[in-house]
């Protein structure tokens, strides 16, 4: 019996994590192919907002989030061993869902989708991603050191959760040698993949040989134009002091070095933030900065509400900050990502040379996403508190971020 439809790309091992729970609870669930370009349609986007996929449509219930969508598959039998059958089973069980959400998707996902070319490739962010999954990789590998399965003597949802999330790696990125270093996740992942459900929804899963690796995109070749033989040029009569007289001044690189001297000097704050805790670089700042030939600014993404992961926020940040090359001279500014995956904001704090947005910044492609508001210097002893937290990370929900300097 079918409980429902979900609409998805297809191979896609979230929408196998609703196929094996939906068979271990003796129900089904059908699946149809996606396609963005044709199906994002009103009647779609009216159902499910965030328009994004998985996407599960039932006469009962419309769900758009992969882990509640298998919940809802696991559900379907009464008292189903897949979620617990005490309290402390649940919450282990929700704990290890977390854990597949958190520790092993966003981080995977940051490895493997710059890679597969979905979002533009930063090693920074690909180097941080692959640490992070290691990290959860080895407390996952210490665990299954005396289990077979993470929670109870059998299969539980906890286990749907964790293998289907890995499978992407295990495909594209975790050799032979990576995976030496994760042995029993290994043989954890080994074993569960070859059960009947897992086997049936994800077919046999060919474990990575060569690691997929970014490939720089070629540069067109210039063409080489021969050069022309120079004309013999007549000897003109030489004017020294006329041609000196003509020879125009240099310009000014930027309009900002017309500015009057400040005492305040930008790369001294800079490394005082990078070479010192916040609270210390933060005295120092208050008891330097020169309202005069600077100016502080909070900085906001124009369109929260459209982020989805919170590794592609912090991507965008890291994207707008690379069309800023010709500000670092002029301009310092911290930028976070708070909240959780299709729930997150990108805002923070600037410190600019001068009292308006300099060309440096508001030529750049994407400023017109950002909203940039001026704070008075009246408002800097009760702004002092939230411009510390930004510069320090320690705003409420913030999970990753971003330093220009």
């Amino acid at each position: 019996m079918s409980i429902g439809t979900i609409q998805s790309y297809p191979e896609n091992p979230r929408v196998a994590k609703a196929q094996i729970a939906a068979a271990y609870s003796g129900v089904s669930v059908d699946v149809e192919s996606f396609d963005f370009a044709k199906d994002r349609t009103p009647e779609f986007l009216a159902k499910f907002p965030m328009g994004k996929i998985p996407a599960f449509s039932s006469d009962k219930v419309n769900l758009f989030e992969s882990s509640a969508i298998a919940y809802y598959a696991a559900a379907q039998q009464e008292d189903s061993p897949l979620l617990g059958s005490n309290a402390v089973e649940k919450a282990l069980i929700l704990q290890w869902i977390l854990f597949s959400e958190n520790e092993i998707n966003i981080n995977l996902g940051g490895w493997v989708y710059p890679l597969l070319g979905y979002v533009p490739y930063m090693k920074p962010n690909v180097d941080g991603s692959i640490e992070k999954l290691k990290r959860a990789l080895g407390a996952l590998d210490q665990i299954l050191l005396t289990k077979t399965y993470l929670v109870g003597e059998d299969i539980t949802f906890a286990d749907i959760a964790v293998v289907t999330s890995l499978v992407l790696g295990y495909k594209t990125v975790f050799d032979k040698a990576f995976r030496s270093e994760f042995k029993n996740v290994t043989r954890y992942f080994n074993t569960v993949v070859a059960k009947k459900h897992f086997k049936a929804a994800l077919g046999e899963v060919a474990l990575c040989e060569t690691p997929l690796k970014y490939t720089p995109p070629k540069k067109e070749k210039k063409e080489t134009k021969k050069e022309q033989p120079k004309k013999k040029e007549e000897k003109k009569e030489e004017k020294p002091a006329e041609a000196a007289a003509e020879k125009p001044a240099p310009k000014p690189k930027s309009a900002l070095d017309l500015l009057p001297p400040s005492n305040f000097k930008m790369d001294d704050w800079k490394r005082m933030y990078s070479n010192n805790d916040t609270d210390v670089a933060m005295k120092w700042f208050w008891e330097n900065f020169d309202a005069e030939g600077f100016s502080i600014w909070k900085v906001d993404y124009k369109y929260n509400d459209e982020l989805t992961q919170v590794f592609m926020s912090n991507n965008l940040i890291g994207g707008f900050y690379a069309r800023l090359e010709r500000a670092h001279k002029y301009a310092f500014g911290s930028m976070i990502v708070c909240g959780t995956n299709n729930n997150n904001t990108i805002s923070g704090y600037f410190v600019i040379r001068g009292q308006e947005v300099p060309f440096e910044i508001y030529d750049a492609a994407d400023y017109e996403s950002y909203n940039f508001v001026k704070i008075d210097p009246s408002q800097y002893e009760e702004k002092k508190d939230e411009i510390y937290k930004y510069m320090a990370w320690e705003v409420e929900g913030c999970v990753d971020g971003k330093v220009f300097k």
